[in-house]
């Protein structure tokens, strides 16, 4: 169960980007900053935890509601490859470790990455954003 610290730190959360807190939505929220700590999950693994928390939600409603909470800009979406995404609770712009043997996405140091240029982009478009991802494989 919930605290209600977490609680209510979900619902501001949610209230803040404009979402109206359903139940779904605050189980969800709650999962992800009731803690007030940064979070990188994947539909299947929020599902899962929802689950064990005994909210009744579909994996199709946590896959509407990681997408309501990315068009709200609540988190972001990292792609790893074409088949597998991972919502990050920090929206700020920052590197990622793709751990490959543990299926696992982490925050790099973002102080440690220069990106010295990038190449023009095709005339009548603009660069909209730069993902990095680090795949690391351990020795």
């Amino acid at each position: 169960m919930a605290s209600d610290a977490a609680i209510a730190r979900s619902t501001k959360w949610l209230n803040g980007a404009g979402l109206r807190p359903t139940r779904q939505r605050v189980a969800l929220a709650t999962l992800l900053v009731g803690d007030g700590q940064h979070r990188h999950v994947t539909a299947e693994s929020l599902f899962a935890d929802v689950q064990k928390m005994g909210e009744s939600v579909s994996l199709a409603t946590v896959y509407n509601t990681l997408r309501a909470f990315c068009d709200a800009g609540l988190v972001q979406e990292v792609t790893v490859d074409g088949s597998r995404s991972y919502f990050d609770t920090n929206t700020h712009d920052h590197p990622h470790f793709f751990w490959e043997d543990e299926n696992r996405l982490s925050d790099a140091p973002a102080d440690q990455l220069e990106i010295a240029s990038l190449p023009n982009a095709p005339d009548g478009t603009e660069i909209a954003k730069v993902d990095v991802v680090i795949r690391l494989r351990r020795t």
